[in-house]
């Protein structure tokens, strides 16, 4: 591959144009912002759909960000596997990844660190084409000051091989964890408002063995997120739990989209 893997989805997925995308990108951060500032945490779970659906939902786990702006120097970040098949973690071979907001450096000693576990590989294949990370390098681009990328495309990996490779490279403070996953797929309203509310109690009460396959399609990042977070002590919140009925599109069909962070 490439020392470069470009933009696959600019244009589609969110704005093209830079001014554009930093325009969108701010307006949902000023929207989302809290008025009073907590903590910030050490994890999120953020969706991953076109900006217009789940723009909005993201923006409320990122605006969380604002209070570690300086302090946040590098985001591991773990998204499903849409347009290939992965056995477990698929680490990126590049050197920096590119969104019309410009270039983020891929912090190559902790992928180093993560090939020395038997379920992480090089597959650049997994990585060309998959949205799921690339969704949210603009919203990472303009909440934090300069950060470094560690990302892997999820496939048929357990929690507990996820979870090895999030305690591997979990770090203090300067380390940011980011688990993209969308909710239930394809129901209608009723149903999948049913199915999501179960799911967030799942998140909120830290039980991954509760979240089945049909419920995320993150789900292996995420279930793997829970079992560290369970091991750690920390309390999952859910900021925001909507669906695309709720923002642009039909009822008979949705898909589901939450916002999550972990103190």
């Amino acid at each position: 591959m490439s020392m470069v893997r470009p933009a696959a989805v600019a244009g589609r997925f969110y704005p093209g144009d830079p001014r554009e995308l930093k325009r969108v990108v701010d307006d949902y951060l000023t929207e989302a912002m809290p008025q009073t500032q907590a903590p910030p945490p050490k994890a999120l779970i953020v969706p991953h759909a076109g900006y217009i659906y789940s723009g909005a939902i993201a923006a409320e786990a990122y605006a969380s960000l604002a209070a570690a702006r300086a302090t946040i120097s590098r985001v591991v970040l773990l998204g499903p596997a849409h347009r290939v098949f992965v056995r477990g973690l698929a680490a990126s071979g590049a050197e920096r990844f590119e969104t019309p907001l410009g270039a983020v450096p891929l912090d190559r000693a902790a992928i180093d660190r993560a090939l020395t576990l038997p379920q992480v590989t090089i597959m650049d294949a997994a990585h060309a084409e998959e949205h799921s990370l690339e969704v949210q390098l603009p919203f990472l681009q303009e909440v934090l000051a300069a950060f470094t990328l560690v990302p892997f495309v999820v496939g048929d990996a357990s929690p507990e091989e996820v979870a090895e490779v999030l305690e591997l490279l979990w770090g203090g403070p300067e380390t940011l964890i980011v688990v993209s996953s969308d909710l239930s797929h394809y129901h209608d309203y009723g149903t999948a408002r049913r199915l999501d509310a179960a799911t967030s109690h799942a998140i909120e009460t830290l039980h991954p063995e509760d979240i089945g396959e049909e419920q995320a399609c993150g789900r292996q990042p995420v279930n793997g997120l829970l079992e560290v977070a369970r091991r750690r002590g920390l309390r999952a919140e859910t900021l925001d739990l909507r669906n695309s009925g709720d923002t642009a599109g039909p009822r008979d069909q949705v898909v589901g989209y939450g916002a999550y962070v972990f103190h």
